[in-house]
């Protein structure tokens, strides 16, 4: 990008390709998919005049085994996708999961299921985002609301699978994906770009998967000299199959343990005028942004409204949502689906409030005015 600090036009897309290069992503494999496409496209463009490879795979699957297997050998890499590649991801995803491989996979809502509203908004694949591949593991979910948030989280995601040595999911949709606004690149010394952790002891030492005190073992890439062994099964330090119980268990809580220690490190989200809330708006998303306008118009007619943008999906941010609700008298979530995130908010409420859901599925972005609709039949059931 040229004229770096200076404002500029661009697309969620795009500011995501600017994202992974300013992390340090130096391979790409995807396949083309509305609404990522541009992704895509920027990648097969760019990465190449900085050393980095990209390649366009035969489908979904093999890009993302692709992904994992650069990642292996050593380097940052991505794809990104829509809801049906997304989801033929998920049995490559949960190998990422068992092996402690860090990649980054961006998906760009669409509605669904199966061919649905390729080309309209939604954020319908948000529990799919927490709980897609089967077994026991812990996700690692970002939701941007802007262009600019776009390019700092998905540096952040990459620093968080680069820490953790795990997948990562970057959140977007359609319209986010589409939209064109107001963007700076941030000068290159400002921006924190984390590296996995490498190891520096003797070879005969090394075990991949250690168990450390901070979950986090060292990450040594294939054909650095240090030897392990890759499986999907589950695995004992060294990277065999094992069947022992207490090495299974030890295994499953470390990809557990190892968010939850950090998950502080890594939960983001926004709060706007919750300081004297009465009612609470938790949003995510470009959902966020218009229920950051309804609590404009909310206070114009005197409703102590306030809003939590989630930008940390998963883990689910339980004791922001416990906190914030010690003072408040209801809670509306607006989400462009039939409602995934409200059962999370519900579980995490340790009081009994008026939780009512604000949606829209229709393929287009919810309203300010909905939302407010719903504020209003919470704040009348609160009432009563």
């Amino acid at each position: 990008m040229q004229d770096k600090g200076k404002p500029t036009l661009i697309q969620g897309n795009i500011a995501c390709g600017y994202g992974a290069l300013a992390a340090g992503c130096s391979f790409f494999a995807g396949y083309p998919i509305t609404p990522s496409t541009e992704i895509a496209e920027f990648m097969a463009r760019e990465l190449p005049k900085r050393g980095g490879k990209f390649i366009q795979m035969e489908d979904e699957m093999g890009s993302l085994a692709a992904v994992i297997g650069a990642s292996i050998a050593g380097a940052k890499a991505m794809t990104a996708t829509s809801g049906p590649g997304f989801s033929l991801m998920q049995e490559h995803l949960g190998f990422a999961y068992m092996t402690e491989t860090p990649v980054v996979v961006v998906n760009v809502m669409r509605g669904g299921p199966s061919t649905g509203l390729p080309t309209m908004t939604s954020q319908s694949d948000t529990l799919q985002a927490g709980f897609g591949p089967h077994g026991d593991y812990c996700a690692v979910v970002f939701a941007p609301s802007s262009v600019q948030e776009v390019f700092e989280y998905t540096v952040k995601a990459f620093n968080a699978a680069e820490f953790l040595q795990t997948p990562v999911v970057l959140l977007m949709d359609e319209t986010l994906a589409h939209m064109r606004e107001r963007f700076v690149h941030p000068p290159a010394d400002s921006i924190e770009v984390i590296n996995r952790k490498e190891p520096e002891m003797p070879f005969a030492w090394f075990k991949r998967f250690e168990m450390t005190p901070d979950c986090i073992s060292n990450f040594s890439a294939f054909g650095d000299g240090y030897r392990y062994h890759i499986t999907g099964l589950t695995h004992d330090q060294m990277g065999f199959p094992t069947a022992v119980s207490r090495e299974v268990t030890d295994g499953l809580e470390k990809l557990r343990d190892k968010i939850l220690n950090h998950k502080e490190r890594f939960t983001y989200y926004e709060k706007f005028m919750t300081d004297d809330a009465n009612w609470l708006i938790v949003a995510f998303g470009t959902a966020a942004r218009s229920a950051k306008q309804a609590v404009i118009e909310a206070r114009r007619h005197r409703m102590k409204v306030g809003l939590l943008q989630l930008c940390t999906i998963w883990p689910f941010p339980d004791e922001l949502i416990a906190e914030l609700s010690r003072n408040i008298e209801g809670i509306v979530v607006a989400e462009m689906n039939m409602g995934q995130l409200i059962r999370e908010v519900k579980r995490a409420c340790p009081r009994k409030l008026p939780i009512l859901g604000a949606n829209r599925y229709d393929g287009v972005l919810i309203t300010p005015d909905e939302i407010i609709h719903s504020l209003k039949v919470v704040h009348g059931n609160k009432e009563r």
